[in-house]
């Protein structure tokens, strides 16, 4: 960013472009274009100060430095407008330079002061100027916390405050808009709504310069028109929000809704006292008191005192215009889907991301959508993810709150890693737990000052008082004590029962709710209500032993209620009311109707609620006393009683249980969608769901196989004989459910999982089947995710003629096709295929360790990818066109990339920060290389030269030319004392990379050179040509050693109707799919798609890059 600079003199300057951590604070101007604006290089050349637009600097430098700011900065001037790739940055960046200044001016060149004093008029001169008409204009007026409103004459008018209602009524803008609520808070048609009236002078700039309102960052592609750039825009738009939908498993801000009506409201009485006390004052207050951990017994109120904090902190956050962020998570042990380190990293980042929407952009940088979040490096995804977010320059002072660390039970010592290693100032931690000892090694204070523990056990008497308050609470809302009647003392019966539990509650919030609810029973009357207290045993443990004991004297129901008990207690998340039924073997005239099934659950007594039909146990104390078999004072110990078949043996039941409910439910089609190409996105859930019964058994069957097998045994033959029959049976309909269900990256790992089980069985036929299974998934996981019926579309179609998979669903395949490609006999060796690059994909290059591959692509990116996994790790964003080249240093530790918009870029291979810009080239940069040492950076381009750049300074040390023609390519010799390039006009140089003396042209080819590379000794030089050739060369003397003959080819695709003229076949714009009468129909895997292609009728011929033609006719229309 270059800013203008005032001095003392009133004389004006244009700074250096600065980088982001060196800008001083600035005012900015926002004001519409007129004749004689002062442009970059009107300043550049002197000529600046003969402009009438000068008045304007004039004004925005004296009024900054009037303001106490010596810098500002002003469009007009402060960017090169004739520099591509720095217009498109500007453009990018613009919402955040604005919002990011001390102070906007706001200069209105159609109202005049005249009209503002003592004239009404000039009401109507604010509402009606050109200002509020401009496109560019809205951000510039919703970024800026101060945005300051000056007359034609430079007189201050009001600001942003003060005219709000004046601007509400000239845009319709709502006053939370402007200001400082989130813009995250208002709907995408909301926002949109906002610049419909505006107009600006390039069509193109209604939509660029909406930019910031959303946040998003998109190629500057003038001449594209107006309804192209907003559909860019849209699917910009769109694309966030499917990453902000797939960043979490579930809504920490519905979690917390959910457990305070689970505990019966907040109570502010009951958490007021923590507001007050030191340690959290001193975390509060104390910039350098980064961590406060709150500790305590099960039940002591530890998460509904957090509810009350996060309440509290988010008021301030309202009174302060947004000025902070809040993140929270609240963890259960008793479902898998928040009881893990990655979800809580996940729920942290995805309020972030809503919060502060810029920080989304690191999601982007780093995952596709649905992949890399849900896998098994998906820790090391969010992490990477959370960590840049906290590191982001631009962050605003964030609270992050973490609830029953002790109910994280996968990944807990590297959450706690996390946490600690988090040390930007802008951060502050607030953690509950139980007081466990792993915890407290991991969070043990060394430094007072900015760890600090607030142990509940030491506020006894606080927490003693908000219980009390607890009760009187809950007590006052009880019919059964509300008819006043006195005990023989005269005492109140409700003041004898207060007094009774005050002294049995020994501070357990738990303990009060559970008598409370025994209370709160329709049959219980005021006289039984003493009793029920007197009798109930103090402490948690007593009353679970109580409440268990309740339940075995319902002797005709206790069974089922055992049965329900066990298996919510070893479910990996709550369970449906739809989904107890089969899991638990209920009988069927219970499981037919919902409301049974619900009365049936009611009767397992406090330990189990319902909430939106989701069964949850109390609380995980509760799980805790279920599962412990040291518990005795029961007649007969709990885990005896609920778990009579034994852990094992339950697992294996629900797996029985989960492969029939698939066995019978699973079909095809089960959402009726019919088209093959129908979107996920566009499937509608039926009414009755058919996947209702079995969502849970679809993804969570397999961790029951494994559960049930005991350290020493295996699984059982009889067992493997049902996963075998269910998989050759109904394989393909579990793969369309797990897409219907969003669940595939759970399904990829589930058949990993199954084929890593089967590795010692002496189960053969069924270990094949899976690995079978687990390469088709693999291979056409990406498109059954995104259109469930090309499970039996594309990917049988494509699926090599032996897999077993295909054969066995052979009878699935489309019957509309009457000629079908022929493919490969077995799979191949190509292990995956990685898609994410929305354009043509330019160039590839592995990391020296060969773990990462990073490949550069025409829709402008760069993507680091996990060459194992498969897994997207970053996507770098920078360039304005195509990329041409991506090479990784020796070391690994950095990226370059050359582009097609002139320039060089090297990054961070680690964090995807952008290092240095190299900019000297002229025209496209096709080649880039790195010295053996690493120091040097050679690039080649379309200005027909070589350049040799100092990597630590991004300073040119060399410009190579002697070619006449473009530069394909460029390559160091190992010993870094030679380079080579490869040219358009037939030739290869040898140079001397140390004085830039071309040491060798090397002629023989007869069109361009595309690639040129050195052998590991040095001692030969490959070079591969358009002539179809390559040549090897003796690097020393010039000598063309061999010529080695191929061929290769390429052509242009054709479309066309049916004979009849009826039916509309041809390939989509990126030529992935195979569209019939406009609809996607039949997707190509990537090894399949056409470098060339023909219709004719309903026949297509693919011709592809690999040199395999294909042949596909439609027998009818589909």
């Amino acid at each position: 960013m270059r800013l203008l600079e005032r001095d003392d003199t009133g004389g004006v300057r244009l700074t250096e472009d600065l980088p982001n951590n060196k800008i001083p604070p600035y005012a900015i101007l926002s004001h519409t274009w007129g004749d004689g604006e002062v442009l970059f290089r009107d300043l550049m050349d002197g000529t600046g100060k003969n402009k009438t637009g000068y008045a304007k600097i004039r004004f925005c430098g004296d009024q900054a430095w009037h303001d106490g700011l010596r810098f500002f900065w002003v469009d007009t001037c402060c960017i090169d407008k004739s520099d591509a790739a720095e217009l498109q940055s500007a453009l990018n960046s613009m919402f955040q330079w604005y919002r990011n200044a001390a102070k906007c001016y706001v200069y209105l060149s159609d109202v005049s002061k005249c009209e503002r004093s003592g004239n009404p008029s000039w009401e109507l001169a604010l509402r009606n100027c050109k200002w509020f008409t401009r496109g560019w204009t809205l951000q510039e007026l919703i970024a800026p916390t101060i945005v300051e409103f000056f007359s034609v004459e430079g007189v201050f008018l009001g600001d942003k405050q003060s005219l709000g209602q004046h601007i509400h009524d000239a845009t319709g803008i709502p006053l939370g808009a402007l200001q400082s609520s989130a813009l995250s808070d208002f709907s995408i048609e909301e926002r949109m709504s906002w610049a419909k009236n505006r107009t600006t002078t390039r069509l193109e700039d209604k939509a660029y310069s909406l930019f910031g309102i959303f946040d998003v960052c998109m190629p500057i592609l003038y001449g594209e028109g107006e309804d192209r750039a907003f559909k860019r825009l849209r699917d910009e738009i769109s694309r966030d929000d499917r990453y902000l939908a797939n960043l979490h498993s579930t809504d920490p801000r519905l979690d917390k809704k959910r457990i305070e009506e689970a505990k019966g409201g907040l109570l502010i009485s009951a958490y007021r006292w923590v507001l007050d006390s030191p340690d959290f004052r001193l975390w509060h207050d104390r910039p350098e008191s980064r961590l406060l951990w709150i500790k305590g017994d099960p039940g002591k109120g530890k998460t509904m005192l957090l509810c009350g904090i996060v309440n509290e902190l988010e008021r301030a956050l309202v009174a302060d215009g947004y000025s902070r962020n809040l993140a929270y998570f609240f963890c259960q042990a008793t479902d898998s889907r928040i009881n893990n380190a990655t979800a809580v990293l996940r729920g942290l980042i995805y309020l972030l991301s809503r919060q502060q929407p810029r920080l989304l952009s690191y999601v982007r940088r780093h995952i596709d959508v649905g992949k890399s979040l849900s896998d098994a490096n998906a820790w090391v995804a969010v992490s990477d993810i959370l960590g840049d977010m906290l590191e982001d320059p631009n962050l605003k002072a964030t609270y992050l709150v973490i609830d029953a660390l002790d109910e994280c039970i996968v990944d807990l010592p590297r959450l706690l890693d996390f946490v600690v290693r988090i040390s930007s100032g802008r951060v502050k931690w607030l953690l509950t737990s139980r007081n466990e000892v792993t915890i407290e090694r991991k969070l043990r204070s060394d430094d007072t000052r900015t760890r600090l523990s607030l142990e509940l056990k030491a506020n006894a008497m606080q927490v003693s008082h908000a219980v009390d308050a607890y009760i009187d609470d809950k007590l006052s809302g009880l019919e059964s004590l509300q008819d006043g009647i006195l005990l023989e003392d005269g005492t109140p019966i409700r003041d004898r029962v207060r007094d009774i539990l005050r002294n049995k509650a020994n501070g357990t919030f738990l303990w009060v709710a559970l008598v409370v609810q025994e209370l709160s029973e329709e049959d219980v009357e005021s006289w039984h209500a003493l009793q029920i207290v007197e009798e109930v045993p103090p402490g948690l443990e007593g009353m679970y032993d109580r409440m268990l004991n309740e339940i075995r004297r319902h002797k005709r129901d206790s069974e089922l209620c055992r049965r329900i008990l066990s298996t919510v207690t070893v479910a990996y998340r709550p369970l449906h009311l739809a989904e107890i039924g089969a899991l638990s073997g209920l009988p069927e005239q219970i499981t037919k109707s919902m409301e049974s099934v619900r009365r049936m659950v009611a009767k397992c007594g406090s330990f189990l609620t319902v909430r939106d039909n989701q069964i949850y146990l109390i609380h995980q104390s509760a799980k805790d006393f279920l599962l412990d078999r040291r518990t005795q004072r029961f007649p007969q110990d709990a885990f005896s009683w609920v778990f009579r078949e034994g852990i094992e043996d339950l697992h294996h039941n629900i797996l029985s249980r989960s492969l029939n409910a698939m066995s019978i439910g699973l079909r095809r089609d089960m959402y009726d969608l019919r088209a093959p190409g129908i979107p996920i996105d566009e499937a509608q859930t039926p009414s009755p769901d058919p996947l209702a019964t079995v969502r849970y058994s679809c993804v969570s069957w397999v961790d029951h196989l494994r559960d049930s097998i005991s350290d020493k045994d295996m699984p059982q033959c009889n067992t493997l004989d049902v996963v075998r029959a269910f998989l050759e049976k109904k394989y393909l309909y579990w793969l369309e459910a797990l897409s219907l269900l969003r669940a595939m990256s759970e399904g990829v790992i589930a058949i990993r999982q199954l084929e890593s089980l089967l590795v010692l069985t002496d189960q053969r036929q069924l270990a094949t089947f899976v690995r079978d299974a687990h390469r088709f998934t693999l291979s056409y996981r990406w498109i059954v995710e995104q259109a469930p019926l090309q499970a039996y579309a594309s990917a049988l179609i494509f699926a090599p003629t032996c897999s077993l998979v295909k054969m066995k669903f052979k009878a699935e395949e489309p019957d509309w096709l009457s000629i079908k490609p022929v493919v490969e006999a077995d799979w191949n060796a190509c292990l995956q295929t990685l898609e994410g690059h929305s354009s043509s994909v330019w160039s590839v290059a592995f990391s020296p360790d060969g773990q990462r591959l990073a490949s550069g692509s025409g829709d402008s990116t760069v993507k680091i990818w996990d060459a194992a996994s498969g897994q997207c790790l970053q996507t770098l964003k920078g360039h304005s066109n195509w990329v041409r080249s991506v090479t990784f240093s020796p070391d690994g530790q950095r990226l370059a990339s050359g582009s097609s918009d002139n320039t060089v870029k090297i990054w961070d291979a680690a964090s995807g920060q952008c290092l240095q810009t190299l900019k000297g080239h002229s025209i496209w940069v096709w080649s880039v290389a790195f010295s053996p040492d690493g120091q040097r950076l050679a690039s080649g381009a379309s200005d027909s030269t070589v350049k040799v750049w100092d990597v630590a300074s991004g300073q040119c040390l060399q410009t190579l030319e002697s070619h006449n023609n473009w530069v394909r390519s460029v390559a160091f010799s190992p010993d870094g004392q030679r380079l080579a390039s490869g040219a358009g006009d037939s030739t290869v140089k040898i140079w001397d990379a140390a004085s830039g003396q071309c040491l060798q042209t090397l002629e023989s080819h007869s069109n361009s050179v595309w690639s040129v590379a050195f052998s590991p000794d040095g001692q030969r030089l490959a070079s591969c040509s358009g002539d179809n050739t390559v040549k090897i060369w003796d690097a020393a003397s010039g000598q063309c050693l061999q010529t080695l003959k191929g061929h290769s080819g390429s052509a242009s695709s054709v479309f066309s109707l049916d004979d009849l003229g009826r039916y509309s076949y041809s390939l989509g714009e990126d030529k992935t799919w195979i569209i019939c009468n406009g609809r996607n129909t039949l997707w190509l895997p990537p090894e399949y798609r056409p470098s060339c292609s023909a219709v004719q009728g309903r026949m297509i011929s693919i011709g592809c890059s690999s040199g395999r033609v294909l042949t596909i006719s439609f027998s009818r229309d589909v």
